[in-house]
């Protein structure tokens, strides 16, 4: 059986699950590993809810009653920033990129191994846990925490960017994503690379979760999508985030 995982403070999830038994047994599971977990069966209160508790990560089915999983994604990221795991019981990739459109920042296909759900809620919050640590590491001497290429910061402990002053409205996956490019600007990241960063699992050479966010990322931060100058694809290699664009 795993262990509770000690943290500074106890996360807050929100399920959001018509199926009623299978939510229970996944709070069940979280809530013996350290989670604090609540449940919402409606799409339309799922809304409401996500912006008023405000939890740490939502857990989001696709197929919902009132409202689906990609209809509350996209109303809820104008006021949540926090990350969004879609479930979705189809196989077909259009969901999985639709749902990484709407603004969700991970997806895993169901039926999942409450296991694997664990493992990936963990990983994705200890990566807003340890960017918001990142005002410590740069006293240390360790990697900075904000990053400047002219008119574009990028700022790891606030978790926000900005072009020529201006606010950049990214989820957390894609700025995680941005931030990893920028901070190996220079160098060619390989998909395997990012996949593995970010996610935390092997690339599995089809997903296509990088490449959908890389698209979104582009324009937010004034980049060109047909002719991008900031964020190169390298041919059959990976990313290149340019220094001087």
């Amino acid at each position: 059986m795993d262990g509770v995982e000690q943290t500074n403070e106890s996360w807050r999830i929100l399920i959001v699950e018509d199926d009623e038994r299978l939510a229970e047994l996944t709070r069940e599971y979280l809530e013996s590993n350290g989670l604090i977990v609540s449940l919402e069966a409606n799409g339309s209160a799922a809304v409401e809810r996500i912006r008023s508790e405000q939890p740490d990560l939502v857990v989001l089915d696709l197929m919902l009653p009132g409202e689906d999983g990609l209809s509350v994604c996209r109303k809820v990221r104008p006021f949540y920033n926090g990350p969004i795991i879609m479930l979705t019981a189809r196989t077909d990739d259009l969901d999985q990129v639709l749902g990484l459109e709407m603004g969700a920042d991970d997806y895993i296909s169901k039926p999942v191994k409450p296991r694997v759900l664990l493992a990936r809620i963990r990983a994705m919050l200890r990566r807003v846990t340890e960017s918001g640590q990142g005002g410590a590491d740069e006293a240390a001497g360790e990697e900075p925490v904000r990053l400047q290429f002219n008119d574009l910061i990028v700022d790891r402990s606030m978790r926000e960017a900005w072009l020529s002053d201006q606010s950049i409205d990214l989820t957390s996956a894609e700025f995680d994503l941005l931030w990893l490019l920028a901070s190996n600007a220079g160098r060619v990241l390989s998909r395997e690379e990012i996949f593995t960063a970010l996610r935390g699992i092997e690339y599995d050479g089809q997903d296509r979760s990088i490449d959908v966010r890389v698209s979104r990322i582009r324009p937010k931060i004034g980049d060109d999508p047909i002719h991008p100058r900031r964020i190169k694809t390298v041919r059959s290699k990976g990313y290149l985030f340019v220094k001087e664009a």
